[in-house]
C-alpha cells in the first residue's frame, strides 16, 4: 500500500516520467536489485523537454525468465492520493500504479523463491507506446511477459487493437450571410463524420465488435465567418486487420477531407492459465511493442472503467490479492516450462 501511495503523489502524467523513474529506481536499488535507467525521447510535439525513463530491475547476472511490465504514466490531470478505509483513490492509482506495486511485491517474493524475474517500467503508454519501443530494442531474453492493465484481475484472452485518424478539410472563407461566396470546411466535415458514423465496422464472434470514437473536432473562426480549415480526430478499437477499416474510413472521406493514419496498435491474442476466471480487453496496451520479451500474458487489479476518469481507485483487498494472483501465475508457468 505504501509504494503505491509514494507513486501516486508523483506527479507522472505523460511526457513527465522524469521523478516517478528516478524514485523507482532509486527505491528498487535499494532493495538489491540491478537497475538500467533508459531515456525516452520527448517527441518535439509534446512542448516538454524534461528527462523521462524506462526502469528495469532484473538479476545481478544471467537472463530472467520471467518479467512484469506497466507503464509510468497516467492521463491527465494530476490527482492527488487518498484512501478511506476498502478503497485507494488518485490519478494512476489503477492505471498503473497500484498495479505496479503489487509487481514489485509479487517479483521481490518470487526471487527470493529462487526464481529469475524482472520488472520493466515504461514512458509513454498512454499516447504511443514510445517507451516500449524503446524497451523492445533492448530484450533482457525473458521467455514470458505479464503485462499489467486494469482486468479485475483476470487473464486477458485479447486486446483490442487501436487506429488513430486524423480527418481535415479544407475550405473558403467569406462573411455568413453569403455562403454562396465561400466553401465550408466544417459542412465538409459534418459530411464525412456522418459517413463514418454510420459505418458497419468489423465483428468477431468470441471477441465482439471493433468500436469507433470521435474523439476531437476543431475548425473555423467565429460564428459569422463561412469556416476555411476544420480537423476531427478519430480512434477505432480494431477486432482484426486494419485494412478493411482504413479502406472504409477514404471512402467516407473521398473528396471532402485529407485522411492521415497516425497510430496502429494491432489486436491481439493471449494466452489462458488453467484455473483463472478470463476477459477480453476491450483497450490495448503496450504489449504489441513488447513482442522480443516472451510470451506475453495481461493480468492486473482494478477497473478500466473507472480508470481515466475523476473517481479512479482500487480496492486494498484486490490489490492485495493482485500480488498472490502473480506469484501464482508466474509459478504456473515457469514450473510448466521446466516440465517440457
Amino acid at each position: 500500500m505504501q509504494l503505491t501511495r509514494e507513486l501516486v503523489e508523483i506527479e507522472s502524467t505523460t511526457y513527465h516520467e522524469g521523478k516517478v523513474g528516478d524514485f523507482l529506481a532509486e527505491f528498487l536499488s535499494d532493495r538489491g536489485w540491478s537497475v538500467e535507467k533508459t531515456p525516452v525521447p520527448q517527441p518535439t510535439e509534446s512542448g516538454h523537454f524534461g528527462p523521462r525513463w524506462n526502469v528495469y530491475a532484473g538479476p545481478a547476472s544471467g537472463a530472467p525468465d520471467l518479467v512484469f511490465s506497466t507503464h509510468l504514466d497516467t492521463v491527465p490531470p494530476f490527482i492527488p492520493f487518498s484512501e478511506d478505509a476498502e478503497f485507494l483513490y488518485g490519478r494512476g492509482v489503477c492505471d498503473a500504479k497500484g498495479i505496479l506495486a503489487a509487481q514489485v511485491a509479487a517479483a521481490e517474493a518470487l526471487r527470493a523463491e529462487g526464481y529469475a524475474v524482472g520488472l520493466l517500467f515504461v514512458s509513454g503508454e498512454e499516447r504511443d507506446s514510445a517507451g516500449a519501443k524503446v524497451a523492445n530494442e533492448n530484450p533482457k531474453g525473458s521467455r514470458f511477459l505479464i503485462n499489467g492493465e486494469p482486468t479485475d484481475n483476470r487473464i486477458a484472452l485479447a486486446s483490442k487493437g487501436a487506429l488513430r485518424v486524423i480527418l481535415t478539410a479544407s475550405g473558403k472563407m467569406a462573411h455568413s450571410a453569403y455562403p454562396e461566396l465561400g466553401e465550408s470546411a466544417i459542412h465538409k466535415l459534418a459530411e464525412v463524420m456522418s459517413r463514418v458514423l454510420a459505418l458497419e465496422l468489423p465483428f468477431v464472434e468470441d471477441i465482439g465488435p471493433s468500436t469507433l470514437n470521435i474523439g476531437q473536432i476543431h475548425g473555423g473562426r467565429a460564428p459569422n465567418v463561412i469556416a476555411d480549415h476544420a480537423q476531427a480526430q478519430v480512434l477505432i478499437r480494431l477486432v482484426g486487420d486494419s485494412a478493411t477499416t482504413r479502406t472504409a474510413i477514404e471512402r467516407c472521406a473521398a473528396g471532402l477531407a485529407e485522411v492521415e493514419f497516425t497510430l496502429e496498435i494491432p489486436f491481439v491474442r493471449l494466452r489462458a492459465v488453467e484455473g483463472l476466471p478470463t476477459m477480453v480487453a476491450k483497450f490495448t496496451t503496450d504489449i504489441p511493442q513488447l513482442s522480443n520479451w516472451g510470451q506475453p500474458l495481461l493480468l492486473g487489479p482494478g477497473s478500466i472503467h473507472v480508470a481515466h476518469t475523476p473517481s479512479e481507485k482500487l480496492s486494498k483487498r484486490e490489490l492485495l490479492e493482485a500480488v498472490d494472483l502473480y506469484i501464482q501465475v508466474a509459478r504456473q508457468l515457469l514450473k510448466s516450462e521446466d516440465v517440457n
